[in-house]
């Protein structure tokens, strides 16, 4: 099977948030593939809805054999396994942990329930500054920028 790089982003801004990323990580290591690499913890203000919780986010290299249908069941069933109870539909909220695939290699995927790359990836520099910490030459499938690129314009 073939290995592909993928880059996933994690947030949590509930409970023990740091032990939560660890763990995701560490699931991430056995469940999809050897992590290659993690960025530094990116603390934030929730996007997209009002909260008093800050969120803890980083960004992860991981390489994986999962194709990235499998990739999103396999980081769905770690979301449940920490607690997680029910993917975001029409608002956002608190969470326990999330897991976002980010990026699959240099793929575009677009099908009702993936997007590759993430569609709101750019707008958001909780992820963007942190992939870019761990990947600035990487670059996006369809913008043809490098990360470290898109980081700047949140500098």
């Amino acid at each position: 099977m073939e290995t592909a790089s993928a880059y996933l982003g994690i947030g949590t801004n509930l409970g023990d948030k740091a032990n939560h990323i660890r763990q995701a990580v560490e699931l991430i290591g056995q469940r999809v593939g050897k992590v290659l690499a993690t960025s530094s913890v990116y603390e934030s203000e929730p996007w997209g809805f009002v909260s008093d919780n800050r969120f803890f986010n980083v960004a992860v290299q991981v390489a994986t054999t999962l194709p990235p249908m499998k990739l999103l069941d396999e980081t769905q069933r770690i979301e449940k396994l920490m607690g997680r109870t029910a993917k975001t539909t029409d608002a956002y909220t608190d969470r326990i942990i999330d897991i976002d695939i980010l990026l699959y290699g240099q793929a575009v995927v677009d099908t009702e329930i993936l997007k590759i790359p993430h569609p709101l990836l750019t707008e958001r520099d909780f992820v963007v500054i942190p992939l870019a910490e761990i990947a600035p030459q990487l670059t996006h499938p369809t913008l043809h920028l490098k990360m470290e690129e898109l980081a700047a314009r949140y500098r």
